[in-house]
């Protein structure tokens, strides 16, 4: 089996339970990925499979890339993932096959990373959650930082001081979301909760490693 696909971010739902009870879900389009390339544990000391997905038109395909596409016969892919062959399964995959979403099951656990919504330059309220200064007698530091530095020594900012700066648009992987329903039909799958970034990005699935969070 294979330890993951990669997917695109289409959205947050909800599911009503029999119980009546309503779950917010994540649908993920987990797939159609396409081998593109294998890896053997004779050759290669461990054994994985290159997953391909998302198809471009060929203009925007350098040569190189071209030629592995056409070597395995598959379209031009837009983003390219390695991914572990469980249980030595190598042998029930070869260059050429497409890989979707039935390889999760409902009740599954999956470890989901993706890049979080860009914020642009923030403050360092904003981004790290400062209290601020006080708001009155006519201060006019409210929202501002405030001291950085140190005395006479060592008489620099340390690194990785928190100061205002870019915020958001950083890779996040979010653990042990619950699969609650996986539509194989329109390689659909929902799970349980939110993830990180936008509508449309691209996102990478793996069967968790430590088990439900």
């Amino acid at each position: 089996m294979i330890e993951g696909l990669i997917g695109k971010k289409k959205g947050m739902t909800e599911l009503f339970l029999e119980t009546g009870e309503v779950i917010p879900t994540t649908v993920i389009e987990a797939g159609p990925c396409y081998v593109v390339d294998k890896k053997t544990e004779q050759r290669d000391g461990y054994e994985s499979v290159q997953l391909g997905f998302a198809e471009i038109k060929p203009q925007r395909s350098n040569k190189a890339m071209s030629g592995v596409f056409k070597k395995a016969g598959v379209p031009p892919l837009d983003l390219l993932k390695e991914f572990k062959v469980l249980n030595n399964d190598s042998d029930k995959y070869n260059t050429g096959d497409v890989v979707s979403a039935d390889i999760f099951s409902e009740g599954d656990y999956l470890d989901v990373t993706s890049v979080s919504k860009g914020k642009g330059f923030s403050g360092a309220m904003k981004r790290h959650g400062f209290s601020g200064q006080r708001d009155s007698h006519g201060g006019m530091a409210h929202r501002r930082v405030g001291a950085i530095g140190q005395a006479s020594f060592p008489a620099k900012v340390w690194k990785g001081q928190k100061m205002p700066g870019h915020y958001g648009a950083k890779k996040f992987t979010i653990q042990g979301l619950k699969v609650v329903k996986v539509d194989i039909e329109n390689n659909l799958v929902l799970v349980k909760g939110s993830v990180p970034g936008p509508n449309g990005s691209h996102i990478f699935l793996k069967h968790t490693v430590k088990g439900r969070a």
